[in-house]
């Protein structure tokens, strides 16, 4: 009867908004994802049942690849248009958009298994899996220090969900604590599954200077980096500035051009140039960081000097890059604990952090336990 009810609510929510989904669909950001999902748009149902994984977006999708890699043909479902790019380059998937929820009774066939990563806790997604006879799994499972509050308040919401759940592998035991608080059963911790991805470089770039990367930046932080990085840095080093949200490429090449003019520095775009031999480049190419980090001199972590909650330090750590972050990284606590060396200043004292001019190199020192999570989906094959 819920599940009728929650279906009904949602239905009521959904009518009105449509024109809303009208217009942001025009807009880059969404122009494949709302069509898709709210509109069922060149988006069929999966043609064979397989093992359904579902991710969010760009670094969850990334991180199944260890995984993904263990079985011949999967099903892969994601919510954003940066994870459907990264979805598609996987040869062994099928892979589609999530339909809204109220589309999935229709759109969801029986499966052998549902996979879902982190926190995309649809409850449709699980209920109907579940009935439609396929195993369910939550993978990478957290619960932040900021989220942990809210889910409470729902907590009889998330009791619904987790009783359509068959097997939950955590991040870390605090992770298994809160979610066992929520009513979750059968909670083991595996670790971080992003500990096993191993970043592949794709393009050697050359420096003509040492190369400090502003890594996955938001408004202002662009500014605030640029800013501090021509007080402390200038003629010494470049800096390479990669936002993270490729509709704010232009917005960020008219501030980093105005800067350069302003200081009298050589700047360009990396996609009409593709070089490092300036004192600014903007990265507006998808798929660079990681080119970017295995020959980076420093990283500085944006979403952290602003309240985003952090970006994944785990993949420029792999080569050892130092990092600098700020200190607003409630969203990433189980990945900055894996990683030992990052320096966290205030927005404020990065200036400081830059003049010094020397940094320390980061390790990852934390673990994932593949086997089991493997394991547990090939008794279900």
């Amino acid at each position: 009867m819920f599940a009728y009810l929650y279906t009904l609510l949602l239905t009521l929510l959904y009518i009105p908004a449509i024109p809303v989904f009208v217009l942001l669909s025009f807009k880059r950001k969404y122009r494949r994802a709302i069509p898709a999902r709210f509109f069922l748009w060149r988006n069929p149902p999966f043609s064979e049942p397989r093992i359904h994984f579902h991710s969010c977006s760009l670094g969850e999708t990334k991180a199944l690849a260890p995984i993904i890699a263990h079985f011949d043909a999967i099903n892969l479902s994601v919510i954003t248009q940066t994870g459907y790019q990264a979805a598609k380059s996987y040869t062994n998937a099928d892979v589609r958009y999530l339909p809204f929820e109220i589309f999935l009774w229709w759109w969801l066939r029986p499966g052998k298994a549902l996979v879902v990563m982190e926190a995309e806790l649809w409850y449709l997604l699980f209920y109907i899996s579940k009935r439609r006879g396929a195993k369910t799994f939550l993978l990478n499972a957290r619960i932040s220090d900021r989220s942990f509050p809210r889910y409470k308040r729902f907590a009889w919401f998330y009791r619904r969900i987790f009783a359509h759940i068959d097997h939950i592998f955590a991040q870390t035991e605090t992770d298994k604590e809160r979610l066992e608080a929520l009513g979750a059963k059968n909670v083991e911790v595996v670790g971080n599954i992003k500990l096993l991805a191993t970043p592949e470089v794709t393009k050697r770039y050359t420096k003509t200077k040492p190369l400090i990367v502003a890594a996955s930046t938001h408004d202002p932080e662009e500014e605030i980096i640029a800013t501090d990085w021509v007080m402390t840095q200038k003629g010494k080093t470049t800096l390479a500035v990669v936002p993270r949200h490729p509709e704010r490429f232009d917005e960020v090449d008219e501030l980093l051009r105005h800067i350069a003019r302003r200081e009298e520095l050589r700047y360009h775009r990396l996609s009409q140039k593709e070089s490092l031999d300036a004192d600014i480049v903007l990265v507006d190419r998808m798929g660079e960081l990681i080119n970017l980090y295995a020959i980076a001199d420093l990283v500085i972590l944006g979403g952290s000097f602003v309240p985003v909650g952090g970006h994944n330090p785990i993949e420029p750590a792999y080569f050892g890059a130092p990092i600098i972050s700020g200190e607003h990284i409630f969203n990433q606590k189980e990945s900055y604990a894996a990683v030992e060396g990052i320096e966290i200043v205030p927005a404020e004292g990065l200036q400081e952090a830059l003049v010094r001019g020397s940094w320390q190199p980061t390790r990852i020192t934390a673990t994932f336990d593949a086997k089991k999570v493997i394991g547990a989906l090939q008794d279900v094959v």
